[in-house]
């Protein structure tokens, strides 16, 4: 998180503010997770006022250091008062006489002759500062209808950065996604790089690193709404329900959410309602399936939610739709299996007066329906545009209506004809829950006739696990310190094929291999994996030329030939055209291409999942000659839960 400082500078009245700022404020921020500055950065960039107002609105923390009375300090946490409802803090060491405004508001309190008893407290509250959702600006307690600004608008993401998620994009590389957004911590439109990266990975259905990104948008506000609606879509799709439910309600429970999203997170808590319906039945022996889906009270939970998005937005046609489908589902069910809807009810009639009820509320949704997805269909028209889904959901809407099976079969046919290949398992799951509880049995057969065959797989995909392999270079000649020498070439190679082979072993196999092309280590497991009928993929962080001058050269013309075999045979990829990051990444401190190149290829083998990924480092365990060599790729895979192998050098 971005925290900006404001405060007095140089010594005043007896106080060193710089030596504050040096070892009380600084300390703090780090350790509870914070960065950023004052407006010291800013005068060295220039433009200081545009800069300034921009701090004071993106960050957020902002840290004002009270002690004494100096305009500057005054007039900006005014600013920020009227700019941010809240995450504003307050200090000051017992000068000055507080003035009347804020004698009011929390602050804390140091002894500036003793810092370093101050520091474990202020580290505390700032942390407490960090994870709380309570307004702290006196403008917005007493103004209750003054809304925060929305600082998204005032983050530009660098175009260069857009670009770079274009083409991931574009070539589906979902482990190049999941690089940017590790990359833009620390920057300050750091949420706003998140969100770009976050929505592309969604688009992707890539929601495991997903989930990630979107997180790290919230932890910067816990309550932001484009988050937790996109968390609640996305843990669904994982299998989530609970932190699903969990991102929705605090979607809802947000001020001034607007009737369209509200209606959103309604519709997913229905359809998460009903996925936990379709468990409960179908746990159910076969012949009492039907029974239970009429007993669930999940039934009721999802028509409740579906019915509560569309009051909420009547244009928000989907979730009425699915209100129709669970209401008559729910009436069907009651009127084959009266006794046990009469479970729920006092006598016979109370539970006949509430079927009438809703096969009368069932009539005017679906009046309401119609004419939401009609307008809907006849303003895309005007517009010389097409919905897919649209066309779908006219379709399941005939399925509800028609008594013509022939008619809904064909209506089917023709939504889909223009459709995504996964659009028809969708229309089928639906049509299959009407098969199996015998609800609109004519039509569901007709349609399910008509689909086009379905392209689900029999079963989880099986994939085996992928081995990620970073390493030593061959030692140059005359290196002082050596770390892999040419001599100990064979017992390497030896070392690393009974470690991939354990690998081999274990159950579902390996899938592929992941490496650079440097001399030594890299070319080993190429190599190695080739023997073994491992497919391999080749990550060079530069482009060949300068490739083989940096990695490979150095250790003879051997190795610059075994390169070539490699590069001649195995698909390969690219990280940068130069040993320069790219502009919008220039800025980030203690960071370059050879770091990059170990989160590229990482990240790249993490796409398969965390869990089924295997690191083997050929390392001495010892620190490198510099970042981003073996020792920081270890470390970086081991906190993201990657297994590690470590075949230590000094051993061989």
């Amino acid at each position: 998180m971005r925290s900006f400082i404001i405060r007095p500078f140089g010594e005043k009245n007896g106080i060193d503010f710089d030596l504050i700022e040096r070892d009380l404020i600084a300390p703090a921020l780090k350790a509870a997770g914070f960065t950023g500055g004052t407006t010291i950065d800013i005068l060295r960039a220039g433009n200081i006022r545009t800069d300034m107002f921009q701090r004071l609105l993106t960050a957020d923390l902002v840290v004002a250091e009270l002690s004494i009375h100096n305009a500057n300090v005054f007039y900006e946490l005014g600013i920020r008062h009227a700019l941010r409802d809240k995450r504003t803090f307050m200090l000051r060491a017992n000068m000055d006489k507080f003035p009347f405004d804020l004698q009011t508001d929390r602050y804390f309190a140091y002894d500036h002759t003793r810092l370093a008893d101050s520091l474990p407290l202020l580290t505390e509250a700032l942390r407490q500062t960090k994870a709380s959702e309570v307004q702290d600006s006196p403008a917005f307690k007493a103004l209750p209808r003054l809304e925060a600004q929305d600082r998204s608008h005032f983050l530009a993401v660098p175009p260069d950065f857009r670009e770079e998620v274009e083409r991931a994009v574009a070539d589906k590389q979902v482990g190049d996604l999941e690089l940017l957004g590790s990359e833009v911590h620390g920057f300050e439109w750091e949420s706003e790089g998140l969100r770009v990266v976050g929505r592309a990975l969604f688009d992707l259905k890539a929601f495991d690193g997903a989930s990630v990104m979107w997180e790290a948008v919230r932890n910067l506000d816990q309550m932001d709404l484009q988050a937790n609606l996109l968390l609640g879509t996305i843990y669904q799709r994982l299998g989530d329900l609970t932190r699903s439910m969990q991102a929705l309600n605090r979607a809802l429970s947000r001020d001034g959410v607007d009737r369209s999203s509200r209606a959103e997170a309604y519709a997913l808590m229905g359809r998460s309602a009903k996925t936990l319906w379709k468990k409960e039945w179908r746990q159910a022996p076969s012949d009492k399936r039907r029974q239970q889906a009429l007993r669930s009270p999940q039934l009721d939970e999802s028509l409740k939610a579906y019915a509560g998005a569309f009051d909420e937005d009547l244009n928000h046609y989907y979730s009425g739709l699915n209100a129709c489908a669970m209401l008559n589902i729910q009436l069907e069910l009651a009127q084959a299996h009266p006794e046990t809807w009469a479970e729920r009810f006092e006598d016979e009639h109370e539970a006949e007066r509430e079927l009438s009820s809703r096969k009368l509320r069932l009539e005017k949704l679906l009046a309401a329906v119609e004419l939401s997805l009609g307008a809907t269909l006849k303003q895309l028209k005007r517009e010389q545009k097409t919905d897919v889904w649209g066309r779908i959901s006219e379709a399941d809407l005939c399925a509800l209506i028609s008594k013509k099976p022939s008619r809904v079969a064909s209506t089917y046919a023709s939504a889909l004809a223009a459709a995504p290949e996964f659009a028809a398992d969708s229309v089928r799951d639906q049509l299959e829950l009407y098969a199996e509880l015998k609800i609109l049995e004519g039509n569901a057969k007709a349609a399910l006739e008509a689909l086009p065959a379905s392209r689900k797989s029999e079963g989880p995909a099986k994939t085996g696990r992928v081995l990620l392999f970073t390493g030593h270079v061959i030692d140059a000649p005359g290196r002082e310190h050596p770390r892999f020498p040419p001599d100990r070439e064979g017992a390497a190679r030896q070392r690393l094929r009974q470690e991939i082979e354990g690998e081999l072993r274990l159950p579902g196999g390996i899938a592929y291999g992941i490496a650079g092309g440097a001399s030594g280590g890299d070319i080993l497991f190429h190599e190695a994996c080739e023997e073994l009928g491992i497919p391999t993929r080749l990550y060079l962080a530069l482009p060949r030329e300068q490739f083989i001058e940096e990695s490979v050269q150095p250790a003879g013309p051997h190795w610059v030939e075994r390169f070539n075999q490699l590069y001649r045979k195995l698909p390969r990829r690219e990280l940068g055209e130069s040993k320069e990051l790219p502009r919008w990444l220039r800025e980030k401190p203690d960071y370059g291409i050879w770091q990059r190149n170990n989160l590229w290829e990482l990240h790249n083998a993490l796409a398969a999942g965390s869990t089924n990924v295997t690191l083997i480092a050929l390392w001495n365990r010892k620190k490198g000659d510099g970042p981003g060599g073996t020792e920081d790729m270890v470390e970086v895979a081991e906190a993201r839960g990657a297994k590690t192998i470590i075949i230590d050098t000094s051993t061989l």
